[in-house]
């Protein structure tokens, strides 16, 4: 039987599909076989040997490159062990039963559930498909632990706290600064948000899943889905990392300590792959307490292996970090005041939880359960779960978007992944307790798949995105809700056509600090063409443009004032 090297990391170097081609272009042909007196075509190749003898045959450098795919690209939504959470469950008796042919069908032109289309929209190959089509019917191999030791031994402190600027040393204006996601090249862009010009290009973990600043807003957080974290001090002559280290092998999560006497003093980053939340130092990245998340599901009592930590948010009124357990449905008020004595509140709330973010007063914070089709509300200043609402089908808020409604006073938004509305729930207990915790209108917007929504204090709109629809013009437009009349349809605006860009998926709306722009990811493929649009939020006029050659597959886009405070 094939076995993965001891210590291989799933986030290894990635195996170039290119030594799939290599190691079958030295085997011999059917034709030269029979000439040589019989024998298979594949008599050159290495085998890999599944423990499943039900599962369609692979050579191991398909098996190798099928594991890379899988976990750049499936891993986040069906789980490393494969046992579901967004994505359904891929168990390989299910996947044995649907067969090679048609889950082609399926990785080729996504779901109405919010799978994307990784061949309609040029992600993967069609030799890609058919290597992933057959992998996932084998038994799923399981990554190596990753504990303290590992940790530590990541752990790089390249430039100390002593060698830093006492003062910023640039004419950045921080305040607007976007940090911008470029996924498939393992950056991030720095973007300033006055010229629109890129700053600089700086190397991080693979695909970026958040950027999250520090409560003074010197210090940038970015963790990538191989579990690298970067700690970015904005106040040199250029922005460069001064420390990085690694919480696992696979990971979304990070946050930095916002409490009053805390700033920028403890940070925290949440794995999917060991199931942990590591704390560390917020100035040099030294890791300090590593916890399992691993245990029982609230509802059932079933014991679960991958409990992983999907989203962390930071606490304003109290030295609590709210760590979100997805498979679990446990939220977790982790307390840093005293490491040594960790004191955590686990609250019961629903199973599959994912992203989410602060009620206007941020004493709420309200969180995704998106296979549950509910969004748990959490009250940080009693500890305690506040309500379950239920919303449409997978809901995705990113963080949301806040507002005050017109009839229904202060409320907060998601967006679905698998329908087109928009659901819009009271969260003021205090003055407006007969919508507190309802969905309180249901909006349309102008596709399913949609991944964010935001709107910003100083703003009428609402801006929602349909990233992951199957269809192509909802992919690459948004919808735009005037808030002081929602009784009216949306505004459709095809945002990839103003930037000429017709293969391109629009996500991530994100506000300058001003929220006069709103600023969205016209994300093509990797070997494509992205850009960034600005819109002007008051006329929903194109703005601008930024096009760069380094800008390969832009997804995340983080304004560093708005990160800071939580606006959105």
């Amino acid at each position: 039987m094939h076995k993965l090297r001891k210590g291989l990391l799933l986030a290894a170097v990635p195996l170039a599909i290119s030594q799939v081609w290599a190691a079958e272009e030295h085997k011999p042909t059917p034709g030269a076989a029979y000439i040589a007196g019989g024998g298979s075509g594949l008599a050159g190749v290495e085998m890999y040997q599944s423990t499943d003898p039900k599962a369609p045959p692979m050579s191991k450098a398909e098996f190798d490159a099928g594991r890379q795919i899988y976990f750049d690209r499936c891993a986040g939504c069906h789980g490393v062990l494969r046992k579901g959470a967004t994505g359904k469950p891929l168990l390989p008796e299910v996947m044995q039963t649907l067969g090679t042919e048609s889950l082609k069908v399926f990785m080729n032109y996504g779901t109405p559930g919010g799978m994307p289309g990784f061949g309609t929209s040029n992600e993967m190959t069609d030799r890609e498909i058919d290597i992933m089509a057959r992998y996932i019917q084998h038994p799923a191999p399981t990554p190596p632990e990753w504990g303290m030791k590992e940790i530590r031994a990541s752990w790089k402190l390249l430039v100390p706290p002593e060698k830093r600027p006492k003062k910023k040393m640039n004419n950045l204006n921080l305040d607007n600064l976007f940090s911008v996601t470029l996924r498939d090249t393992g950056e991030v862009a720095l973007i300033d948000g006055d010229s629109k010009k890129i700053v600089t290009i700086l190397k991080t973990g693979f695909a970026v899943h958040i950027s999250r600043l520090s409560k003074s807003g010197r210090y940038l957080y970015t963790t990538g889905r191989d579990g690298l974290i970067n700690l970015i001090d904005l106040w040199m002559e250029t922005p460069q990392t001064v420390a990085t280290i690694r919480t696992g092998s696979d990971a979304r999560s990070i946050d930095t300590s916002k409490y009053k006497g805390y700033d920028d003093k403890i940070a925290i980053a949440g794995t999917y792959w060991p199931p942990a939340y590591v704390l560390m130092d917020g100035f040099t990245l030294e890791p300090k307490k590593v916890m399992s998340t691993r245990g029982y599901t609230y509802d059932e009592g079933e014991y679960h292996p991958e409990p992983r930590v999907a989203s962390i948010v930071s606490s304003h009124i109290k030295p609590e970090f709210v760590v979100n357990v997805k498979e679990t449905g446990k939220i977790l008020l982790v307390n840093y005041a005293d490491l040594k004595n960790l004191k955590t509140t686990e609250i019961e709330a629903e199973r599959f939880l994912h992203d989410g973010g602060w009620d206007a007063s941020k004493r709420y914070f309200l969180v995704a359960a998106n296979m549950r089709d509910t969004v748990s509300v959490v009250d940080t200043k009693e500890g305690k779960l506040a309500a379950n609402v239920k919303v449409g089908t997978k809901p995705h808020p990113g963080r949301g978007a806040n507002w005050v409604d017109t009839k229904y006073g202060p409320v907060w938004a998601t967006g679905h992944l698998g329908d087109d509305t928009i659901a819009v729930i009271g969260t003021d207990p205090a003055k407006h307790k007969q919508h507190a915790w309802k969905v309180v209108r249901s909006l349309k917007n102008h596709g399913n798949g949609s991944l964010f929504i935001k709107t910003h204090p100083k703003s009428s709109n609402l801006w929602v995105d349909a990233a992951l629809s199957p269809d192509d013009e909802a992919q690459q437009s948004v919808s735009v809700f005037d808030l002081k009349n929602l009784d009216k349809p949306a505004q459709v605006i095809n945002i990839a056509k103003l930037a000429g860009i017709g293969k391109a998926r629009v996500t991530h709306p994100e506000y300058n600090k001003a929220g006069d722009e709103v600023w969205f990811s016209v994300w093509g493929p990797k070997t494509g063409e992205s850009a960034i649009v600005v819109m002007d939020d008051k006329t929903r006029k194109l703005k601008a443009v930024i096009k760069d050659p380094r800008l390969i597959t832009p997804t995340g886009k983080f304004n560093v004032y708005n990160t800071v405070n939580d606006i959105y």
